[in-house]
């Protein structure tokens, strides 16, 4: 089942259930697929690859994420507590995420691939990382591990 027919069945259920927290974050899910889909018509494709489709799950994902930081920098765990259910959602649709210590193997294979011995290879490691561990790690965890793999 794609991505798109998931979330069709998802807001059916949803709605049934009256589950407005879960149907709003599929709605706007379901909306930035459909916006990022009409814009590649422009381009020539007809759809969006299972890769866009994580990619733009990640994108909202990192977008709660930030929003957790700044409604709890701004004393509103109110808001916080709802961009924090919007966010488990939308995890339920991303690839099962990585646990600490295989991301730090992973990098370390990726830090002796690439050949890095210094915080100036950062951006060399960070590329690779970045495209090996797509929807599997946060970037920010993956940017402080190496970042620290290669200051020792």
């Amino acid at each position: 089942m794609s991505l798109k027919d998931k979330i069709g069945e998802d807001i059916k259920t949803a709605m049934r259930a009256k589950d407005k927290i879960r149907l709003e974050t599929v709605r706007s899910i379901k909306k930035v697929l459909l916006e990022k889909e009409v814009d590649l018509r422009g381009k020539g494709k007809d759809s969006l690859s299972p890769d866009d489709e994580v990619q733009i799950l990640v994108q909202q994902a990192k977008q709660r994420r930030d929003s957790i930081e700044q409604y709890i920098g701004a004393n509103r765990p109110d808001l916080a507590e709802k961009e924090q259910a919007e966010l488990a959602i939308i995890e339920t649709y991303l690839p099962e995420q990585i646990s600490d210590e295989e991301l730090g193997q992973i990098v370390d294979q990726i830090i002796a691939t690439v050949g890095a011995s210094s915080a100036k290879d950062m951006g060399k490691v960070m590329g690779v990382a970045m495209k090996d561990l797509k929807g599997k790690a946060d970037g920010k965890k993956i940017q402080e591990l190496v970042k620290a793999k290669l200051a020792g």
